[in-house]
């Protein structure tokens, strides 16, 4: 999948950036099933919203159920100080998550990629694991920061595997929240680990290092279609999205069965509902 000079880049950066990945069939699909989820999905029955702030007091029932479900979630900024939606449901949802990949026959078919399995293997995963996917709105005009951060936090294993397989369903742009990423940062420490206890959060400081600015991280600018693969140690952010454009994006998390998988991450499996890989 990968050719000697993107794997050296891979290892290099921690990142690659593989344009044309999937085709716009491909996305027009999976963007079209995530819009009907959307219009199916009923705010009256919970208004849960996504923060990447003070996580640890924001994590309810309805963040924590959705584990193993598809639930969507709203921006920050969706709603007035009346309590009512700003403006329509369609354009105030932050995300869906977390088990379409599993749920879902049209999440499925796009996460089922035979590619998906030699570029896993091209990037040190010798057994893939995909354990959470999400689809990502950047909504125009209220799309909300996603702090610096490492994936690893959320799913820590032994040695550390996780793998953020990031496709963009829109052009993601420096005016609609684009990923910006340290190069090389993947070679620092785990900073902080996101663990469940039961319906109870916590977020365990491990190191000091301080997270990177503008004068050693880059924007990943990419077209749609483009596949943008990091390693889990690798700090990123997102801007928030002033712009009148959204930035539509679906991002698997994977991990290696040959590593062992905290007991402590958010989510789990077991028999009844078997973690799998892409194919």
């Amino acid at each position: 999948m990968l050719n000697e000079v993107q794997k050296a880049q891979y290892l290099r950066d921690g990142f690659i950036v593989i344009p044309d990945f999937k085709s716009s069939e491909e996305i027009a699909a999976l963007r079209a099933r995530a819009g009907q989820i959307v219009n199916d999905f009923d705010p009256a029955v919970a208004q849960g919203i996504f923060t990447t702030k003070e996580q640890e007091k924001k994590a309810d029932d309805y963040f924590l159920a959705s584990d193993n479900t598809i639930r969507c979630f709203f921006e920050e900024e969706a709603f007035g100080p009346d309590g009512a939606l700003k403006q329509a449901k369609e354009l105030s949802i932050n995300k869906i998550g977390h088990a379409m990949h599993d749920l879902d026959p049209v999440f499925r078919a796009f996460t089922a990629d035979p590619r998906l399995v030699r570029l896993a293997a091209d990037v040190g995963l010798a057994q893939p694991q995909v354990w959470q996917s999400m689809y990502i709105f950047k909504q125009p005009g209220i799309g909300g920061e996603v702090r610096w951060h490492q994936d690893a936090t959320y799913f820590d294993t032994t040695p550390i595997s996780v793998t953020t397989f990031w496709f963009a369903l829109e052009d993601a742009t420096l005016d609609n929240g684009c990923l910006w990423a340290e190069p090389g940062g993947h070679r620092g420490p785990l900073r902080e680990r996101f663990l469940r206890h039961g319906d109870k959060i916590s977020v365990e400081k491990l190191d000091s290092t301080p997270w990177p600015d503008d004068s050693t991280a880059v924007p990943l600018e990419c077209k749609a279609g483009s596949l943008v693969c990091f390693h889990g140690l690798l700090p990123h952010y997102s801007a928030p999205n002033r712009s009148p454009v959204s930035r539509h994006a679906y991002t698997l998390h994977v991990t290696d069965a040959n590593t062992v998988y905290s007991p402590q991450n958010w989510i789990q499996r077991d028999a009844s509902f078997p973690v799998r890989g892409f194919i």
